[in-house]
């Protein structure tokens, strides 16, 4: 069954729904992240069914995510790179998995992040970008920004 498409709502967050917000999308993209760009490679560690994997490698292409670079002539076949588009997916996979890790691994986390240049296991924590101090949610306030079409696209703030 298609899902509602997100295309045409003016929100960051459903637009990029749109793009890797399909079952299986994040995981090939998370596997891409690792190294692995062959079809087969994709499908063995997955597990996933052939003509899903076709169809999410196509609109991850389609979208500017991967692409297709052919690695044999005679059958033609290709390795699926992640794009620069794609490999700035990398913060929204951190923050799954680091979610993950603490409200859904009760043996500890599967795979942890290395930070090359000091050595140490490390979480990644969102700075403000002006004043590099950490952020918390409830030192966020959302405001409309300039891409806004609906000024009552925000809720009204309680008291």
């Amino acid at each position: 069954m298609r899902r509602v498409s997100f295309e045409d709502m003016n929100c960051s967050i459903a637009q990029c729904l749109e793009v890797v917000g399909e079952w299986w999308t994040l995981l090939i993209v998370r596997d891409a992240l690792f190294g692995i760009t062959r079809f087969d490679d994709f499908r063995s560690r997955l597990g996933i069914a052939r003509n899903v994997l076709t169809q999410r490698l196509e609109h991850l292409v389609a979208q500017g995510i991967m692409e297709k670079v052919p690695y044999q002539d005679n059958p033609v076949r290709y390795d699926y790179t992640l794009t620069d588009k794609g490999r700035s997916l990398w913060t929204i996979l951190v923050a799954m998995r680091q979610w993950g890790d603490t409200w859904a691994a009760p043996e500890g986390p599967p795979v942890e992040s290395l930070h090359k240049p000091c050595g140490h296991t490390t979480t990644i924590q969102p700075t403000c970008s002006e004043c590099g101090d950490a952020v918390h949610l409830r030192d966020l306030r959302a405001v409309l920004g300039p891409g806004a079409h609906d000024p009552d696209f925000l809720p009204a703030r309680r008291a």
